[in-house]
């Protein structure tokens, strides 16, 4: 297993999501033998086989918070990376709403699932934790799951971090900084507003202010699709001067080309 960030859908809006025009099954995330699987939504199973991913080999699932798009198929994650529990391993990373629900909601990791990891854990933001020397933070969101979180993973050769869906504040870019890889939900395009979820003017301000080597764009809302992402990936770009990069569904890249030359932010495992 090398190091790669596969992207297994780039679907972010109910409507996108409810109607496939872009898929939903998370990100993949694999460095150092070791494949973390962020926020598996609808069709996670299905995008993993059609792009080669074995989720036999996960060593942790991660869950930003507690909406469909994002944790529909945790359950169906952890029953194939487990044989339904008969192999217990892995570690389950979730924010409190996601694995003990929350505001009337019922979470969508069911107590039968999280008996079949090794060990799970339901963190707040600011919280972190070690998996086999690889670092992760869990960072504050503005989104209408308020216990909602993104996830910032410092390996021994770069640092990625994953905005989850929020919109911009200083507070939590500041969180970001010195991130090589910055990957970022933007559900709609420039000048358009919706819920609590970043569109492209929001994402200027957070590369602007992070300046990372690589900004990934993904989980595109409709009137991000009607926009056309690429064109919005493009004016990022040129605004930023930063590599901006447009996501697709099974978009693979290897995130040693945009590594830090020195990487020493390890925390012991658990």
């Amino acid at each position: 297993m090398g190091d790669s960030i596969i992207f297994l859908g780039t679907g972010g809006d109910s409507i996108v999501v409810g109607k496939q025009y872009r898929a939903s099954g998370g990100i993949i995330i694999q460095t150092e033998g070791n494949q973390f699987h962020l926020d598996p939504g609808p069709g996670a199973l299905v995008q993993a086989k059609m792009y080669g991913i074995n989720l036999r080999e996960n060593t942790a699932v991660l869950v930003s918070h507690n909406h469909i798009n994002h944790a529909n198929d945790v359950n169906a994650v952890i029953s194939a990376m487990t044989h339904n529990g008969l192999d217990k391993k892995g570690v389950l990373i979730g924010n409190n709403s996601a694995l003990n629900g929350g505001e009337g909601q019922e979470p969508f990791v069911h107590s039968f699932y999280k008996k079949c990891v090794e060990r799970y854990i339901a963190l707040d933001a600011g919280s972190k934790v070690g998996i086999n020397h690889i670092d992760i933070r869990l960072m504050l969101t503005k989104h209408s799951d308020e216990n909602g979180v993104g996830f910032k993973f410092n390996a021994q050769r770069f640092t990625l971090s994953y905005t989850s869906d929020t919109l911009y504040t200083k507070e939590i870019a500041d969180q970001y900084l010195n991130s090589d890889i910055l990957i970022m939900n933007v559900v709609h395009p420039r000048g358009v507003e919706g819920g609590k979820n970043s569109n492209t003017d929001d994402a200027q301000r957070f590369i602007e202010h992070i300046k990372p080597k690589l900004a990934i764009i993904t989980h595109f809302g409709v009137k991000m699709l009607q926009a056309d992402p690429l064109y919005e990936a493009r004016e990022l770009q040129k605004n930023s001067k930063t590599t901006v990069v447009c996501a697709k569904d099974g978009l693979a890249i290897n995130p040693i080309s945009f590594s830090s030359s020195v990487k020493q932010k390890t925390l012991k495992g658990f």
